[in-house]
């Protein structure tokens, strides 16, 4: 099987620009316009679902889910790629944060923000 780490996607998702000449489109604004397309479309595909058939989308359905998922995770690896930044990192640095904006004594059961716990 091949590699497959968040590192090794960017360096094939760079590859991939670099052989089309797409990296003068791949500022991070046009990659952060982009990654919020990609993530509408994501959502679109749970507009009018019920909780239910959210957690249960058909098969076909879930192939659509599946595709944007990975739109739009390849569309935030290039933005971390092209501005230096390690997206595990960061996703880790921020659940640190969150742990302490959302201790569990407190947030337990709650969907209130962190100002109103």
């Amino acid at each position: 099987m091949a590699e497959q780490s968040l590192e090794h996607l960017a360096e094939c998702l760079r590859d991939f620009a670099q052989e089309r000449n797409w990296e003068q489109f791949h500022s991070p604004k046009n990659l952060a316009m982009a990654l919020s397309v990609e993530a509408a479309e994501l959502l679109e595909h749970f507009q009018w679902m019920t909780e239910d058939e959210s957690a249960k989308p058909t098969p076909e359905k879930l192939q659509q889910i599946q595709e944007e998922i990975g739109d739009v995770l390849i569309y935030l690896t290039r933005i971390a790629d092209r501005l230096g930044i390690d997206p595990l990192n960061a996703a880790y640095e921020k659940l640190e944060i969150n742990h302490r904006k959302y201790p569990a004594e407190k947030a337990r059961g709650s969907a209130k923000k962190y100002t109103e716990l």
